[in-house]
């Protein structure tokens, strides 16, 4: 049996008659430490997705192209509204 790289696909010991309490504690452990990690994982990505200055970065081509066709539509309707 291979082992699950995703804790939460791992299967589950819990709740089978005749375990100890040490097997118990390790179970708890061992879920503790993937929760840990999978908090440490979470925080890592929602620093790299709120980092406006890295997504202004990544992104900066889409940006131009689309202050250049806001600039276009502004300027055309700008020059609708002195033609009336």
């Amino acid at each position: 049996m291979s082992a699950h790289p995703d804790p939460a696909a791992r299967p589950s010991s819990t709740g089978l008659p005749g375990r100890t309490a040490a097997q118990i504690r390790h179970d708890i452990d061992l879920q503790r430490r993937d929760l840990g990690r999978s908090v440490e994982v979470l925080r890592g990505r929602v620093a790299e997705l709120t980092d406006w200055r890295r997504q202004v970065y990544e992104h900066r081509s889409q940006l131009i192209v689309g202050a250049a066709v806001a600039g276009f539509a502004l300027g055309g309707l700008m020059m609708l509204r002195r033609r009336r």
